[in-house]
This record gives structure tokens, sequence and C-alpha cells, in this order.
């Protein structure tokens, strides 16, 4: 994870260094700022621009495993099937839909990108005017398509700040280093439907679980 993180900073990525890895110790260098817990338009800019700085980064690193979107089975964890197979029938379109979708797009989420995979404005720093100062918890990060990462900010900001919604471009446009397909739209978006809305199944309530598969439908590529 260094090393990526060193790729991250030379990018001109606010990425903090580790001081220290003794897992499940973890020390690292305390970057400026405070906690975007109420996003502005100047963060989302922000974010945009470090995306946009993360693209390309990471060419020739065959070496990096490519992002697992785990469509067809459970990941580590998260974006486990059987919660949405055994909750209800909303539920349980979600998941035929997202399999279907596994079935005609490869497991992994290639290309030559840095990926965070948890872009959200709670893992972002920012000064008094919004500007994000610093991005953490790098931990997930991988090599893949940087529009996951916009998926992930759009699901997010559905969520939290719909308003500025608008502000993130949509994904499938080729702006990523992967395929840049409408494909890989629908492979983000069905990563973060299962993701968000298995994790809502077993650790939050019935309402929460109702709040991401609305958001899941609203966000849907067309």
């Amino acid at each position: 994870m260094s090393e990526v993180l060193k790729v991250a900073r030379a990018a001109g990525v606010p990425a903090p260094t580790y001081e220290l890895v003794h897992p499940p110790v973890v020390v690292q260098e305390l970057l400026p700022g405070a906690p975007a817990h109420t996003p502005t338009a100047e963060t989302v800019r922000s974010m945009i621009e470090i995306n946009r700085r993360c693209r390309g980064v990471l060419a020739g690193r065959s070496d990096l495993p490519g992002h697992q979107l785990y469509l067809r089975e459970d990941g580590p964890g998260y974006c486990l099937h059987e919660p949405l197979r055994g909750n209800d029938d909303r539920t349980r379109r979600l998941l035929d839909e997202v399999e279907e979708i596994g079935q005609a797009f490869p497991g992994t989420l290639e290309g030559d990108d840095l990926v965070h995979i948890d872009f959200h404005p709670e893992n972002v720093l920012v000064d008094a005017a919004g500007a994000v100062t610093g991005v953490i918890d790098w931990d997930g990060a991988v090599r893949g398509d940087a529009d996951f990462d916009l998926v992930t900010l759009r699901f997010d900001l559905a969520g939290r700040a719909p308003h500025l919604l608008a502000d993130v471009p949509e994904t499938g446009s080729g702006t990523g280093s992967g395929t840049g397909s409408g494909t890989v739209a629908l492979a983000c978006w069905a990563h973060m439907s299962l993701r968000l809305v298995d994790w809502a199944i077993r650790h939050h309530s019935a309402s929460d679980v109702t709040h991401w598969l609305d958001l899941a439908h609203r966000l849907r590529p067309r």
C-alpha cells in the first residue's frame, strides 16, 4: 500500500504516507484539514480533480491485482448475495439483476487507474473553503477504472447532498482507462447497489434498505 500511495502523491493526490504498518495497526501521516461531513460544490470539484489525477498512473503495473466486483459470488465480508436473496421480493429482484449483469461482465474491472474504492466525502479532509486537503482510507485501493470512484461518489451524494449530484460526470463516456463503455458503468452500478443494500440489510434498519434500493433504482445507467 505504501508503494501505491507513493504513486498517488507523485500524481498530485494528497494521500498520506504510512509511517508504521504492523497489522492490524497502521500509523499514517496526519494531513491538514477537517472531515467533509457537509460537502460543498468546491469539495466535489476537488474530488473530481483528484479522480482525474488517478487516471493512468498504474499503466504497466500488471503485478497489481485488478478490481474485483463480486457480482457472481460473495465478497470478503461485503457484497454478500444471500442477505438480498432472503430479505424480500424487492431485494431479490435487485440481486437477480446484479447477477445477470455479472454473467455478462468479467469478474475483474481492469484498467490502468488508481481506484480508491470508497471515494466519498467522509474519506476526504477539506479546508475552510471546502477544497480537499487530503484523501484517507486507502486500505482497499486497487488498479482498475477510476470511473468506479465516480459511481461511488454519485451514490453517496444522492443520499447526502443531492443538489451536488449534477456536478459529478456520468460514467461510461470513455473517461477511464478501462473499456470506458456503458457496460462498465452498469457493472460499477451493480457492485455499489449490491454492496450498499447488503450492508444495510445486515447492519441497519428496514428504512435504510429502502433508502438504498430507491437510490439504486434512481442511479441505474439507462
